[in-house]
């Protein structure tokens, strides 16, 4: 299996759960093939924890979902070491934080404490506790979902974590027709993750659950194999040239008082050949890149306050930038 069949193939498998959101799971994919991270962000009821269940059906992951609450504790995440009584020693119980496809539902109700206990599982895919360091399995990717209207209870992610996320994904309300196909999709079946069945009650039919009928299309050592794929897609210079102007932009446009980091610069380096490999193509063009910029770079941009003051937005900033710089002709 080829990077486009893959992305065919997961497309097609996450589309029978969730209506007209093959551009966000291509997003999802990205980040995926080259071992980042992504936070959906989007107002309740729009599907972002759907999205992420039907990608984990879809993917013969392991998988663990945390709902973030302010009480959560960092341990809760990781895993502690206790006292085995039997044994006469000390034992470490891994948190869920060792899994393959982890969904951190809600990420900003933890406090900033809590949050911070991802910090080292997203970057060096290793957890220390006590001392001790414990490496999590691979693939491994973060999936965290929040709201970014409700403000009350919530505690903001810190820059440090925003900038460890490769891409921030925005799923939008749907359009009248896909609304309408929700609609007739879910007739005769169950609300999206509708779970299991509780003590006494009897259980649904097979099909109820949209989500429980998806069947994985690919295994963790497929995954790998494409992972490994990726690094080969060939970046000319001038499209190298390309990325680094982008991003260097950001750092002298006017209304902007912190631009994107070098990680930033090579985490659009790498989206770009993730991207050309699930279109198809063993080489990066420009647009690539330009298709990528609003979910690459806008978390990783912050404008003044006066200018957020006059209505303009981080993502307005990056589409000025993208226009501005000079794409190259590539042949």
């Amino acid at each position: 299996m080829d990077c486009a069949e893959f992305a065919r193939a997961v497309k097609a498998n996450v589309g029978q759960v969730i209506v007209g959101k093959d551009a966000a799971t291509e997003l999802l994919l990205v980040t995926l093939l080259v071992e980042g991270h992504a936070l959906l962000e989007d107002v309740p009821g729009i599907g972002k924890t759907t999205l992420a269940k039907a990608l984990s059906r879809s993917l013969d992951f392991s998988f663990a979902r945390i709902q973030f609450t302010p009480d959560l504790l960092p341990s809760d995440v990781t895993g502690i070491s206790y006292y085995n009584q039997k044994l006469q020693e000390f034992e470490f119980r891994p948190g869920p934080a060792f899994t393959q496809l982890l969904l951190a539902d809600e990420i900003n109700r933890a406090t900033p404490r809590t949050q911070s206990a991802l910090l080292e599982a997203m970057q060096e895919r290793q957890v220390t506790v006590d001392g001790c360091t414990y490496p999590l399995p691979r693939p491994f990717m973060v999936l965290a979902t929040q709201n970014p209207i409700e403000l009350e209870g919530t505690f903001p992610l810190p820059e440090a974590q925003v900038d460890r996320f490769l891409a921030q994904i925005r799923l939008g309300y749907p359009t009248e027709a896909q609304e309408e196909e929700i609609l007739q999709r879910y007739q005769s079946h169950s609300l999206p993750g509708g779970g299991q069945p509780g003590p006494g009650v009897v259980p649904a039919r097979p099909g109820d659950d949209l989500l429980a009928d998806l069947r994985p299309i690919a295994s963790a050592e497929d995954v790998r194999a494409l992972q490994r794929a990726v690094l080969e897609i060939h970046v000319s210079a001038d499209v190298r040239h390309y990325i680094a102007q982008v991003t260097r932009a950001t750092r002298e446009h006017p209304a902007v008082d912190l631009g994107v980091s070098p990680r930033g610069t090579l985490a659009l380096f790498k989206a770009s050949q993730a991207l050309a490999a699930l279109r198809g193509r063993d080489y990066v063009i420009p647009s690539d890149v330009q298709r990528l910029c609003p979910s690459v770079l806008t978390h990783r941009v912050h404008i003044s306050p006066q200018v957020r003051l006059r209505g303009r937005t981080p993502a307005q900033i990056i589409g000025e930038i993208t226009e501005s710089v000079p794409v190259p002709v590539v042949e």
